[in-house]
């Protein structure tokens, strides 16, 4: 049987919450013909920060370096200043993994209610592709005169040919795999940028992206500007198939698209490394979610769906697909669901019925 290394960092917040129900799901899928997995947990994140001064210690990221995959939970805390939670956990590990290509899917699930009128289930189904290395997150830039009437900030966005190129053209190879798995479909990416605004980085993007479009005939384009964007992510989201920004509006509007869709709870993703030279990163999009963190009510299944994108990279479609339908059924079903959905489950009820129905219940 094949049996996979994988790194646990459960994290702050709700993220120990979540990645436990990640983890009996995997341990589920083990015990019922599926592959195995051999996990090590890295307790780094806040609590580490207190106790050494580091979110994770020097040789971090050369102690994950080995493994096949990363499940991650949450960092952050509300003694902390974000930036420095942030940038001291999360980010190394996108940076220094080369983890370009971030992957957030949308999909408004039979059984969840969209808060948007009208919408029925399968109308919300996007994937937005996120630069997730560079852009706006890069850390270039710095203060001088600090404290004085002269304070001067800098805050530079960077944008390479290559991250560039790479997520343009990974938002356009998944288009096509859409387009395979279900031939009726329509194909279409979108491009988001600001480009009226920023006259250089965003610019050149929208340069490469219509270099790259010109690559795939087949596949309808369109470019908007990020406000744009954001009112019709919310007047018409079913309007979308694929969406490819820079890292910060990428992000912006994947907490907007898992909205629509239902629920903060459901949206998971992926943190690839394409060239596979380094581990690649699941995690939900929900963050630490301090206001319901040990209330034992956070919602699972974005943690539960990440762990489906781990194994379909990990090479075991079979597996992800039984994980993601277990997903779809707790929904439709709706027997088990936690407060975000409307039920009165807990957490960890919530992982049991998904786990129950991963091993065939």
């Amino acid at each position: 049987m094949v049996e996979y290394s994988l790194a646990v960092i459960a994290g702050d917040g709700v993220g120990p919450e979540v990645v436990a129900e990640g983890r009996k799901t995997l341990e589920a899928l083990a015990g019922s013909g599926g592959p195995g997995f051999r996990f090590t947990e890295f307790p780094w994140g806040s609590a580490f920060y207190r106790e050494t001064g580091r979110l994770m210690p020097e040789d971090g990221l050369e102690l994950l370096s080995g493994f096949d995959a990363i499940l991650f939970g949450a960092v952050g805390d509300p003694e902390i200043p974000d930036h420095i939670t942030l940038h001291g956990l999360l980010l190394p590990m996108r940076r220094g993994f080369d983890q370009g290509v971030c992957v957030r899917p949308a999909y408004l699930y039979p059984g969840v209610t969209s808060p948007l009128s009208g919408k029925q289930a399968g109308d919300i189904d996007m994937v937005i592709f996120r630069e997730n290395t560079e852009g706006e997150y890069a850390p270039v830039g710095g203060r001088l005169n600090v404290g004085t009437a002269y304070e001067t900030v800098i805050q530079s966005n960077v944008f390479t040919r290559r991250g560039t190129e790479r997520i343009i053209r990974a938002a356009f190879e998944h288009c096509l795999l859409r387009q395979r798995r279900n031939p009726g479909r329509r194909s279409k990416v979108t491009s988001v940028t600001k480009s009226n605004a920023q006259s250089f980085g965003m610019v050149f993007w929208d340069e490469v992206f219509g270099e790259v479009a010109a690559e795939y005939p087949q596949v309808e384009t369109e470019s908007l500007l990020v406000d744009r964007a954001c009112m019709d992510f919310v007047r018409w989201p079913e309007d979308f198939d694929v969406v490819v920004a820079s890292n910060l509006f990428a992000d912006i509007l994947s907490d907007i698209a898992a909205v629509v869709s239902g629920s903060m709870g459901l949206a998971p993703s992926a943190n690839i490394n394409p060239g596979r030279e380094h581990p690649s990163l699941f995690e939900p999009v929900h963050g630490a979610a301090f206001d319901i963190m040990g209330k034992g009510i956070a919602n699972p299944l974005a943690t539960i769906s990440a762990v489906a994108m781990m194994l379909d990279h990990l090479g075991e479609p079979a597996a992800a697909a039984r994980v993601e339908a277990a997903v779809a059924r707790c929904l439709e079903e709706r027997r088990v669901l936690t407060a975000d959905l409307g039920g009165g489950a807990s957490t960890a009820e919530m992982g049991d019925e998904a786990a129950r129905l991963v091993a065939g219940g």
